[in-house]
C-alpha cells in the first residue's frame, strides 16, 4: 500500500517505480493521494504537483480505473518449491489455504502431502495423502475442505485435517473417471460439479443434502471442454461451456447453444471463462487475446478488450466492489498480471513467482510463495477524499485536523470553509467511512481523529456510526493479525456479519479472542460468550492427554453457571469420544434433569437415570425412564430395580392401574403385598361378567385379606359373595335383574317389585341398620303411593326415624290427607314443624304456645297473612306473657 516515489511524469506513456516493482500502462496515471513521512495525509494542490515539489513525500498512484494493491501478509510458510506442481484452494472471506503438493504422485514410498494454512501462511494441519489421485480441492461455506478424486469420491476434512465423511458423484464415474471438477457456492449451499471421461456433467448443488443431477450430453464434445463454469441464475444451477467456437448452456433437461451479444466469430475460440463473485457478470477469453465481458444471462455486453496476449491465462477472476458500475477482470500468466476494465484500459503487473488468484466480494487476493496482496477497486469515498487538490468535505476536515495538531491557524480556515458550505456533518461521515475501508491502523486513526475533531463542532450529530466503526475496526485489526490470519475488509465483514466471524474464530479455536470480542462488543452471553465456552468445552473433552477428573474440573470452573451453556451437550460430546465416565461427571453439573436423563439412558446408565428422574420430581420424566427400563430389562430385574425406588414404583403402580392390570398383579406378587393383591382381586371381580369367575376372584381376595390379617375387609368380601348368590337366586326365580347391584340398590329394587319378604330377609341377614331400612321402605311405599301399606308399616313398631319423616314424604307426594295422620304421632319438639308442613297454623300455634317457644311462635307469625288477625294477636299476647316470665 505504501509506495516510494522515484520517478513520475504525467501524460503520455508512463513508467515509474511503485512498491519496488515496475508497472506500465498506456493511459496517463494520476496521483490519487499522498502521505507525508509521519503517515498523516497531505492534501497536494495542482501547482505543487506541477512544480514537482513532492519528491520528499510517500506517494500513492492509481491508474484511471482507480485500483489499489495492498499487501496483506508476508507469508509465514516456508515453501521450498513455491506453488509449482501443487493444487491450491483458498476459501473466500480471508479463509484458509489448502495445498496438495504433486497431486499425481503415486509412489507408495513418497506420497503427496496435504497441507492446510491460515491466510497468513501459519501452519494448521499437514498429513500425507493416502487416498486416490485428487483432481480438485475446494472449501465449503463452513470452512470444510473438499478433496475430489478421479474416481468421483469426495472426501471431506475439517480445518484441522480430521476426516469427517465422504460421498460419491455416482457409480458410473468410477469407470469413466473425473477429468475436471469445480466447487461452487449457491443459495442452496456448497456444490460440486464434475465432467467425466465420457464428456458428461454431473452436479450436486448442496453436499449436505446430496441430490446428484446428470446433465444432458453436449453435441460433438469429445473429452473435456475447452473451458466451463457453473452459473447460478434464478435459483437454478447451470453449466456454461465452450467447445471450440461453440458456447452451450446445460440445465436439467436441455443443452442450448448460445451466442454472447456483440461477440464476433473472428475473435477465435473461447479458451477461458470466469463468472463474478455474485454470478452477475461473465468474462470470456479467446485464443486471439480478446476479452469479452457482459452479464451472465448473456443478454448485455459490457466491453471487449484486445489484451494482445494470445496464451491462455492460468487464472482469470473478476475484481469489483459491490454496486460498482465499472467491474474489471484480472488475468494471470506465468510472469504477468493484467487488469482489464470495461472502459477498455488495462494495467499490467509483473510477477516474480507463480501466484494463485482468489476472487473475493470486493477484490482479488493474490497469493504467492512469499506474500499475499489484495487488489481492489478503490471505494468512491476514498477517491473523492484523496485525489489531488480535492475539495471534498472529508479532505478539508482531514487537513484541518492535521493543521490543528501543528497549532496552525490554517485549521480554522479549513473549518470555516467547510461550515460555509454546511458540509461539516458530511465531512465527518466521509472520514468515518473512509477509515472503515483503510487497511493500515495508522491511517484509520488519522481519519477517525479527524472525524472526532469535526464532531466537536456539531450539536445534533449522531455518534452511532462513529462508535460502530471504531468498534468494528478494532475487531478487524484484531483478526487481521498474522497469528489469526483473517484478512477481512470492512465490506466483507458487513456481508459476513459479526456472528459468523465469531463462529469462525471459535471454529479455529481462538477462544480468548472470541470471548474478548464478545465482551468488547457487549454481545448478550447466550449469543456470544456462552456459545464460545460451549464450543471450547466440546473440544476440551476430546483431549486424550488429560484425565476425566482433570477435564471435568477445568470445564466446570471455566463454564460455571454461564447462561446458555448446557453441560448435557458437552457430556454428549464426551460420550461420542468414548469417555463415558467423563460424561457422567459433567452431567452432575447439569441443572436440568430433563437434559441429564436422556443422555444417561443413551449411555446405558439406567439406574442412575432413574435416580436423577426421581430427584427432579418430574413425573413425566420418571414415566419415561420406567418405560425405557421395562423395554430394556427382563421382568425380574425390572421389578427389583423399581423396589429400590419407592417413588418410581408408586408411579408405575398408578400407571398399571389404568393401563396394565396384569402387570400390577405381578408387582404385588413380587412384593408379597397381600393387602394390595386382595384389592386387585376385588377390582378385577367387577370386570368379570360371569358369576363363577367373579366369585372365584372374590374368594382369592378373602384369602389375601386373611394373609394380610385384615378381618374387616375379609368379612365385607364374604358378605359381597353372599349378596351375589342371593341376587343370582332371585334373578333365576323372579327375573329381577339384581346381579351386580349394591345391598342398598338391591333392597330398593326388591321394594319396588313388592318383594317385601325378600327385603326383610336381606335386612336381617346383612344386619342392615333400622334407620336405613325404614327410610328405604318409607321412600319406596310413598313412591308407589301404597298409603295403606305405609300406615300399616308405621304401626308395625315404633319408628326409629320418627314420624316427621312420614309427614314430609307424604307432603312431597302432595298427599296432605295422609300426612295429617302422622302429625299426632310426632314428638312435641317436632309438632310445630309437622303442623306447618300440612299448613295447619292453628295447630302449630297451639303447640308453640304450649311449649312457650318464642322462636317457634316467630316462625308461625312469618307464615300468617292479614286474614289471620286473631291468630296473630293470640301469638303476640303469648310471646308477651312468655317474655314477662
Amino acid at each position: 500500500m505504501v509506495s516510494v516515489l522515484t520517478e513520475w511524469t504525467c501524460g503520455g506513456h508512463v513508467g515509474f517505480i511503485l512498491d519496488r516493482k515496475r508497472f506500465t500502462t498506456r493511459a496517463p496515471w494520476r496521483i490519487l493521494h499522498c502521505r507525508s513521512p509521519d503517515l498523516l495525509f497531505t492534501r497536494v494542490s495542482t501547482p505543487a504537483l506541477s512544480r514537482g515539489s513532492l519528491s520528499s513525500h510517500t506517494m500513492f498512484f492509481l491508474p484511471p480505473s482507480d485500483f489499489l494493491k495492498t499487501e496483506l501478509y508476508e507469508m509465514s510458510w516456508n515453501l521450498r518449491d513455491g506453488l509449482r506442481d501443487s493444487l491450491v484452494a483458498a476459501a473466500p472471506y480471508g479463509g484458509p489455504i489448502a495445498l496438495l503438493r504433486e497431486p499425481h504422485r503415486r509412489s507408495p514410498s513418497s506420497r503427496p502431502q496435504l497441507e492446510i494454512y491460515s491466510a497468513s501462511g501459519v501452519d494448521i494441519a499437514s498429513f500425507p495423502w493416502k487416498s486416490g489421485p485428487v483432481v480438485q480441492l475446494g472449501w465449503t461455506v463452513s470452512d470444510e475442505l473438499l478433496c475430489i478424486q478421479e474416481d468421483g469420491s469426495v472426501l471431506i476434512y475439517d480445518l484441522f485435517g480430521s476426516f469427517k465423511r465422504h460421498f460419491t458423484m455416482g457409480q458410473e464415474v468410477v469407470q469413466t473417471q473425473v477429468l475436471e471438477a469445480k466447487v461452487f457456492h449457491s443459495p442452496y449451499g456448497t456444490g460440486v460439479a464434475i465432467v467425466t471421461g465420457s464428456s458428461r456433467f454431473t452436479l450436486a448443488t448442496n453436499i449436505d443434502d446430496l441430490k446428484l443431477r446428470r446433465l444432458p450430453e453436449v453435441p460433438g464434445l469429445q473429452g473435456k471442454p475447452s473451458c466451463w463454469v457453473v452459473l447460478t441464475q434464478d435459483r437454478q444451477t447451470k453449466v456454461l461451456l465452450s467447445n471450440g467456437p461453440e458456447l452451450y448452456i446445460l440445465d436439467n433437461t436441455s443443452c442450448t447453444a448460445v451466442c454472447p451479444p456483440g461477440f464476433s466469430p473472428q475473435v477465435g475460440n473461447i479458451v477461458q471463462m470466469a463468472v463474478s463473485f455474485s454470478y452477475k457478470y461473465l468474462a470470456l477469453f479467446t485464443d486471439t487475446g480478446h476479452l469479452w465481458t457482459g452479464s451472465s444471462h448473456l443478454q448485455d455486453k459490457l466491453s471487449e478488450v484486445d489484451t494482445k496476449k494470445t496464451p491462455t491465462p492460468k487464472h482469470m477472476v473478476w475484481c469489483r466492489r459491490p454496486k460498482s458500475q465499472q467491474p474489471s477482470v484480472v488475468l494471470m500468466w506465468d510472469r504477468l498480471l493484467l487488469v482489464a476494465g470495461v472502459c477498455g484500459d488495462t494495467i499490467q503487473f509483473p510477477l516474480e513467482d507463480p501466484c494463485v488468484l482468489v476472487g473475493e466480494l470486493d477484490g482479488v487476493r493474490i497469493i504467492s510463495s512469499t506474500n499475499q496482496e489484495l487488489l481492489q477497486e478503490v471505494p468512491l469515498v476514498c477517491q473523492d477524499m484523496f485525489k489531488i487538490a480535492s475539495m471534498a468535505p472529508g479532505a478539508l476536515l482531514l487537513e484541518a485536523h492535521r493543521e490543528y495538531e501543528k497549532s496552525s491557524q490554517k485549521a480554522d480556515e479549513y473549518l470555516r470553509e467547510i461550515k460555509e458550505q454546511s458540509m461539516l456533518g458530511e465531512a465527518v461521515r466521509q472520514c468515518v467511512e473512509a477509515a472503515g475501508h483503510e487497511y493500515d491502523p495508522s491511517t484509520q486513526k488519522s481519519l477517525l481523529r479527524a472525524a472526532s475533531f469535526g464532531k466537536c463542532f456539531l450539536t445534533d450529530f449522531s455518534p452511532d456510526q462513529f462508535v460502530t466503526t471504531c468498534r468494528e475496526l478494532r475487531v478487524l485489526n484484531g483478526v487481521r493479525e498474522n497469528g489469526v490470519g483473517l484478512p477481512l475488509t470492512h465490506t466483507q465483514f458487513k456481508q459476513m456479519t459479526l456472528q459468523v466471524l465469531i463462529d469462525r474464530l471459535v471454529y479455529r479455536q481462538f477462544y480468548p479472542l472470541a470471548i474478548e470480542m464478545c465482551r468488547y462488543l457487549k454481545i448478550p452471553d447466550y449469543q456470544g460468550v456462552s456459545r464460545v465456552l460451549k464450543h471450547w468445552a466440546s473440544c476440551k473433552v476430546q483431549q486424550k492427554d488429560l484425565s476425566d477428573d482433570a477435564i471435568a474440573r477445568v470445564v466446570c470452573v471455566k463454564v460455571g453457571d454461564s447462561p446458555g451453556v448446557s453441560y448435557s451437550h458437552i457430556a454428549a460430546k464426551a460420550y461420542e469420544c468414548g469417555r463415558t465416565e467423563l460424561a457422567i461427571k459433567l452431567l452432575d453439573s447439569e441443572a436440568r434433569s430433563g437434559e441429564q436423563v436422556p443422555l444417561l439412558l443413551k449411555m446405558k446408565r439406567s439406574q442412575l437415570a432413574l435416580s436423577k428422574a426421581v430427584e427432579s420430581g418430574d413425573t413425566d420424566l420418571v414415566y419415561t425412564v420406567v418405560s425405557y427400563l421395562k423395554n430394556e430389562m427382563n421382568r425380574g430385574d425390572f421389578f427389583m430395580t423399581l423396589r429400590n425406588q419407592p417413588v418410581a414404583l408408586s408411579l408405575y403402580r398408578q400407571f398399571c392401574k389404568l393401563q396394565e392390570q396384569e402387570t400390577l398383579k405381578d408387582l404385588y406378587n413380587q412384593d408379597d403385598d397381600h393387602q394390595e393383591l386382595a384389592n386387585y382381586y376385588v377390582t378385577a371381580s367387577y370386570r368379570e361378567k360371569r358369576l363363577d369367575s367373579r366369585l372365584s376372584l372374590l374368594q382369592s381376595a378373602i384369602d389375601e385379606y386373611n394373609k394380610a390379617k385384615n378381618e374387616f375387609s375379609a368379612k365385607m368380601t364374604e358378605d359381597e359373595m353372599r349378596l351375589l348368590r342371593f341376587q343370582r337366586k332371585l334373578d333365576d326365580e323372579k327375573g329381577a335383574g339384581l346381579l351386580g347391584l349394591s345391598l342398598q340398590a338391591t333392597m330398593e329394587a326388591l321394594l319396588s317389585l313388592g318383594l317385601h319378604k325378600q327385603t326383610e330377609q336381606l335386612y336381617r341377614d346383612f344386619r342392615v341398620p333400622d334407620k336405613r331400612y325404614w327410610w328405604l321402605k318409607l321412600m319406596s311405599l310413598a313412591e308407589k303411593e301404597e298409603w295403606e301399606e305405609l300406615e300399616k308399616f308405621s304401626k308395625s313398631k315404633k319408628s326409629p326415624i320418627g314420624y316427621l319423616a312420614f309427614v314430609d314424604v307424604c307432603m312431597k307426594s302432595n298427599n296432605k290427607y295422609e300426612a295429617k295422620k302422622y302429625v299426632s304421632k310426632v314428638t312435641p319438639e317436632q309438632k310445630v314443624k309437622a303442623h306447618l308442613a300440612v299448613s295447619d297454623l292453628e295447630g302449630a300455634a297451639d303447640a308453640a304456645i304450649e311449649r312457650k317457644n318464642d322462636a317457634e311462635m316467630g316462625a308461625i307469625l312469618s307464615r300468617c297473612s292479614a286474614s289471620d288477625r286473631l291468630l296473630i294477636d293470640r301469638l303476640n299476647r303469648a310471646r308477651a306473657a312468655a317474655a314477662k316470665k
